[in-house]
């Protein structure tokens, strides 16, 4: 097994190994920069596959400290139960145990200096991260502040036009008014003429129905006038017919009269 001195040197190589590659291949993105770029459909670059290999590194030797763990286990149980088969059976299970703690101590430096070499990559990464962010802001300050000074441009010119147009309609405001004001006096004209032409209506309508109620009058009065022309007539004709058969009457006593008279002499 690696002793712990030997594990140390070997992770040292190799996050030193991944320090140089990733130096020797960064690409800048603009001339004066350091910021590193690759394009997203190009290969990978060294510097990535020196850090995908550390991690497999990584991920290998966790992988042998987990097995030797499991082994270590595994191999003190069955010390523990061959030691039950012999007469010093409490020695033999604390050698077995001794032997089982000497290993785990073993395992666990070399898992704290594997966790250590992890926390250190880890760092070191957030490091480049944070530098290449930097590296990348500071390279986009000559574009920000062209952008910027755009975007105040912008906001300048769409100031000055919301200005031209307040004064433009400021300036018309007199004439909107005056529009405003004919367009209400048109609407008051005919809305009064509407108004008239309802009153008219109503007036009209008032008027045929007295016209109306005066015909009828006229009408039952031309008939009541006729009913009484008839009636008097009536009576006159009744009247006249009496006066007739009266003289008649009288005409034939006068005539009787005469006859006894002449028979007489």
């Amino acid at each position: 097994m690696p002793s712990v001195v030997a594990v140390s040197l070997l992770c040292a190589a190799g996050a030193l190994a991944s320090q140089h590659a990733f130096a020797q291949t960064a690409r800048p993105i603009d001339p004066g920069t350091s910021v590193s770029a690759r394009p997203l459909d190009a290969a990978p670059s060294s510097a990535q596959t020196a850090d995908d290999a550390l991690k497999d590194d990584f991920a290998q030797r966790q992988k042998v400290l987990d097995r030797r763990t499991e082994e270590n286990n595994y191999r003190y149980g069955v010390k523990q139960h061959d030691c039950y088969s012999k007469f010093f059976v409490n020695h033999c299970i604390d050698n077995a145990r001794n032997e089982m703690r000497e290993t785990r101590q073993q395992i666990r430096q070399e898992q704290l200096a594997l966790d250590d070499e992890q926390r250190a990559e880890r760092a070191k990464q957030r490091d480049q991260q944070t530098a290449i962010k930097r590296a990348q802001y500071e390279a986009e300050a000559p574009q920000r502040a062209v952008n910027e000074k755009a975007s105040q441009q912008a906001y300048e010119d769409k100031q000055r036009k919301n200005a031209l147009a307040a004064a433009q309609r400021s300036a018309e405001a007199p004439q909107r008014a005056a529009n405003q004001a004919a367009y209400d006096r048109k609407q008051a004209d005919y809305q009064k003429q509407l108004d008239d032409a309802r009153a008219r209506g109503v007036q009209d309508a008032q008027d045929r129905e007295l016209k109306a109620q005066r015909y009828e009058q006229k009408q039952q009065e031309a008939a009541q006038h006729r009913a009484e022309v008839e009636a008097r007539q009536k009576e006159a004709a009744r009247k006249a017919q009496e006066k007739a058969q009266q003289q008649e009457q009288e005409r034939q006593e006068q005539l009787k009269l005469q006859q006894q008279q002449q028979q007489g002499k």
